[in-house]
C-alpha cells in the first residue's frame, strides 16, 4: 500500500482540495500544520484521532507543525448552535503552557503560538491585506456560518475564519507550510486559507480533512459532550482510559483500531476475523486500550491499568495502592464515614442496602466484601485503621457493584 492507499483504508481522508496532493503525501517532504485553540489544558481522545494522523505523516517524511491558536483561543471557533462563552487571556496562556508541553512530549512536534504574528496587525491593515480577500458570499457559504444563520452569529465569530486563514498564509510564507490538515469541521476555515495564499502569492496550497471520531449514536468524542477521555493522565487515569475503551461498542472497535492505533493492516484484518467469529471476548476492544494507552502513557502504565481492571472483576484488591484504589473508584458511589461504624449500620447509611435485614441477608450469604475479603460476621465493624492508606475502604456486593466509604 502506498500511504494514500493506507490512509483510505483506514478512513481517515474524508476530503482534499486538489488530487495531486495524494502524489504528493505519497512522496514525502511536506510541511504541514494542524492547529488546536488552548480552550483547555489538555488535548483529549476527539484530538487524539488528528494528532496520530499527524504522527502517521511525520512517520512518512512530513514535517508536522502544531499551531496553538493563542490569538484564535480569544475568539472562539463559531459552533453550530450557540456562540462560544469566552475564555481570558489569563486562562488561555496557562492552557497555552500545559497543551504545549503536553504535544511535545507525546507528540514531538514543532509548536508554534499565532498570537505571535496576530498581535501587532492593526484593524485597517486586517481589512486592507487580508478582508478583501474575503467575498461575503463565499463566507456565507460556509457549513459552519451558515448554521449559525438562523439564531445569529456576532462578527468577531464571523471573523474567525479570516483569522486562520491568515494563520495558513504566515506559515506558507515563513515556514514553507503548503498544507493544512484537521477534522472534518474545520473544512471552511482550510479552504479558506487554500484560497487567500492563492489570490495573495499566486501559489498552490492544500487542505486534507479526516472524518470526525463519533461513537455509535453519532456523537463526538469531545470535551463540549461531557465526559471527556483526556489524554492529561492527571484528568482520565490510564485505568479510566482503559475500560473507556474496554466498553467500546462492537459496532464501532474496529473503526477505532483503524483510525487510534499504528497496528498494521494484516494484524487490523487477523483480528477483525477473530473478532467476528468471537465477539463476546472483547479481544479488539482490549488491543485497542492496549495500544493507544501504551501511546500516550507507556507500557507501565498499560499493565497498571490492567492490573487494576483484573483485580476488580476478581474482587482480589488487596494488594492494590492507595493511588490505584482512588483511580478504580472514580465514579463510583461513595459515603463519608466519620468514625468506625458496624458493617450492618454502614450497608445501610451508605444506601448499599435497603434495610438491616437486608443488609444481614447479604452478608450471612456471603455477596459483601470490604477491601477484598469476604464478610461472614455480622458483627464485623468498619475502621479508619484498616482502610487503605487509613482514607478508603473499598465495599463489594455481588460480583460488580463496588462503593466507596471515605473515613473523614
Amino acid at each position: 500500500m502506498t500511504l494514500v492507499e493506507e490512509l483510505k483504508w483506514r478512513g481517515l481522508i474524508e476530503n482534499i482540495t486538489d488530487p495531486i496532493l495524494e502524489e504528493k503525501l505519497n512522496k514525502g517532504g511536506l510541511t504541514f500544520y494542524i492547529g488546536t485553540d488552548p480552550t483547555g489544558d489538555s488535548l483529549h481522545i476527539g484530538h487524539y484521532s488528528t494528532f496520530s494522523m499527524a504522527t502517521r505523516l511525520k512517520q512518512a517524511g512530513h514535517h508536522p507543525i502544531l499551531l496553538v491558536g493563542g490569538a484564535t483561543g480569544l475568539i472562539g471557533d463559531p459552533k453550530p448552535s450557540a456562540e462560544r462563552p469566552m475564555i481570558t487571556k489569563e486562562l488561555l496562556e496557562y492552557n497555552y503552557e500545559h497543551l504545549s508541553k503536553q504535544v511535545k512530549d507525546l507528540f514531538g512536534f514543532e509548536v508554534v503560538n499565532n498570537y505571535d504574528w496576530s498581535k501587532d496587525i492593526n484593524f485597517i491593515d486586517y481589512l486592507r491585506d487580508y478582508g478583501k480577500f474575503f467575498n461575503l458570499n463565499y463566507m456565507l457559504n460556509k457549513e459552519t456560518v451558515k448554521s449559525r444563520l438562523d439564531i445569529g452569529i456576532t462578527y468577531t465569530e464571523f471573523s474567525y475564519m479570516i483569522m486562520q486563514a491568515l494563520d495558513f498564509l504566515y506559515l506558507f510564507e515563513h515556514k514553507n507550510c503548503t498544507l493544512q490538515i484537521g477534522g472534518s469541521d474545520q473544512w471552511g476555515n482550510i479552504t479558506s486559507g487554500v484560497e487567500l495564499i492563492r489570490k495573495k502569492t499566486g501559489k498552490d496550497a492544500y487542505g486534507l480533512v479526516m472524518p470526525l471520531i463519533t461513537k455509535a449514536d453519532g456523537t463526538k468524542f469531545g470535551k463540549s459532550e461531557g465526559n471527556a477521555i483526556w489524554l492529561d493522565r492527571n484528568k482520565t487515569s490510564p485505568y479510566e482510559m482503559y475500560q473507556f475503551f474496554l466498553n467500546a461498542e462492537d459496532s464501532k472497535v474496529i473503526e477505532y483500531l483503524k483510525k487510534l492505533t499504528f497496528l498494521p493492516p494484516e494484524e487490523i484484518m487477523e483480528i477483525e476475523k477473530r473478532f467476528q467469529q468471537e465477539p463476546e471476548k472483547r479481544e479488539a476492544q482490549q488491543i485497542l486500550a492496549r495500544e493507544v494507552i501504551t501511546f500516550v502513557h507507556g507500557r507501565d502504565a498499560y499493565e497498571e491499568a490492567l492490573k487494576i481492571s483484573e483485580r476488580l472483576f476478581s474482587g482480589n484488591i488487596k494488594d492494590l495502592t492507595l493511588d490505584e484504589i482512588k483511580d478504580a473508584m472514580k465514579g463510583v458511589p461513595s459515603y463519608t464515614c466519620k468514625e468506625d461504624c458496624p458493617l450492618i449500620d454502614l450497608l445501610v447509611e451508605a444506601s448499599i442496602c435497603s434495610s438491616k435485614r437486608e443488609a444481614r441477608e447479604f452478608i450471612t450469604n456471603g455477596t459483601i466484601s470490604v477491601n477484598g475479603e469476604k464478610v461472614l460476621d455480622l458483627d464485623f465493624t468498619v475502621s479508619k485503621e484498616n482502610a487503605f492508606g487509613k482514607c478508603y475502604t473499598v465495599i463489594r456486593r455481588g460480583k460488580k457493584k463496588y462503593y466507596l466509604i471515605e473515613h473523614a
